[in-house]
């Protein structure tokens, strides 16, 4: 779990597009507007251009380029597998200059400071004024330095059919954000987290409401970890198949209050996280690892299936409750009804006995540690 300073983002806003050859095709009624981009043209232009409840329309291609939204209802919506948005080439210009409030970034340099952070979208409101509602939907976005997709100071974010592969942190991750829906994506092979959620990559502090963000239905295969929740409150994991990650799903908390948790992980399939990472100066080297919760108070992990998953680090097994790398203790989780097969050194481990009111009930496993946990 890695702290990134995204400073490069924070109060940015967007200056207006010039002279580009974009189609802006007025939609029913309702005066939204779609804005095609063909390839060769900027996506960048047309969400500069854009008005509140338009729709970036992105035809097949490949775009060499990092796209900021701070628009509120915006949807960028492309073809899938044939819209694909990576790097521009390595340019000799100075990058932008990080911003210090909200007028601070002007001029076309403005427009880089997603490619700056090492991004390729970027979604950016600010503590004052969040960016609500945007949807972006069926492209992929791959090779960034940092992240995929990266949103923070946003509310109502919602991500689907977005394939983020190869990029150097995260695929998709929110901060500082509300009401997030990341549903029937797929994110492969990212440095760190497929799907990371946090309340701040740059501070310290307490768990964060995420008002109910949603982790439904993605496919997660080849990073570091499968999904991370790091140090967050009231968010839904279910339905995600999670497979050769170091990590299924991994829940971070600290000493700070409130404790993360009060989250669902439910209805997942999480099979052979076989992959090994080694050690980094915030954590332990992570193999086979299917569900971890650290410092986590009142987490439900219900219905999951949790196969196979082997390794012989501090942190493997099946389902694990663990002692917060920095002393904080899981309280009242509920871990039950899961399907816990196959997971070596154990299926199902609590591996924090000084945590209190933790429970392990109706889970068909083949070994518990302490022995007894597995129903019979």
């Amino acid at each position: 779990m890695r702290t990134r300073h995204m400073n490069s983002l924070a109060g940015i806003t967007v200056v207006t597009a010039t002279a580009l050859s974009l189609a802006a095709v007025p939609t029913a009624a309702s005066g939204h507007r779609d804005h095609v981009v063909h390839p060769g043209e900027s996506i960048q232009g047309a969400v500069n251009a854009a008005q509140p409840g338009d729709t970036i329309v992105i035809r097949p291609g490949t775009y060499r380029e990092s796209v900021l939204i701070t628009t509120p209802g915006l949807t960028l919506r492309g073809t899938g597998g044939r819209t694909v948005i990576t790097p521009a080439a390595v340019k000799t210009a100075k990058p932008a200059k990080a911003a210090k409030g909200p007028a601070a970034a002007k001029g076309p340099r403005a427009a880089n400071a997603c490619a700056a952070g090492g991004n390729g979208i970027c979604v950016v409101g600010t503590k004052g004024h969040t960016v609500d509602d945007v949807r972006i939907r069926s492209l992929t976005v791959s090779g960034f330095g940092e992240s995929g997709v990266w949103s923070s100071w946003t509310d109502g974010l919602s991500v689907r059919r977005v394939t983020a592969s190869k990029n150097g942190t995260w695929g998709i991750a929110q901060e500082r954000s509300t009401r997030g829906d990341f549903r029937r994506n797929t994110a492969t092979a990212n440095g760190d987290a497929g799907i990371f959620v946090a309340n701040s990559v740059t501070e310290e502090g307490g768990a964060t409401d995420t008002g109910g963000t949603l982790v439904v239905d993605n496919s997660v295969t080849g990073n570091r970890i499968g999904v991370t929740a790091r140090r967050v409150r009231n968010l839904v994991i279910d339905g995600n198949t999670l497979t050769g990650n170091c990590s299924g799903v991994f829940v971070v908390g600290d000493e700070s209050k409130p404790a993360a948790g009060a989250m669902t992980i439910s209805g997942n399939r999480i099979l052979k996280n076989n992959k090994f990472c080694p050690a980094t100066p915030r954590l332990s080297a992570i193999q086979g690892s299917g569900i971890v919760l650290t410092g986590s108070e009142s987490t439900i992990v219900r219905s999951n299936v949790v196969r196979d998953n082997v390794g012989s680090t501090p942190l493997s097994g099946g389902i694990l409750l663990f002692k917060s790398f920095v002393g904080a203790l899981n309280t009242d989780n509920s871990i039950n009804r899961n399907l816990v097969r196959g997971n070596k050194p154990a299926d199902l481990a609590n591996r924090d006995t000084a945590g209190k009111g933790n429970t392990f009930v109706s889970n068909t496993c083949g070994t518990s540690v302490p022995a007894g946990m597995c129903a019979e």
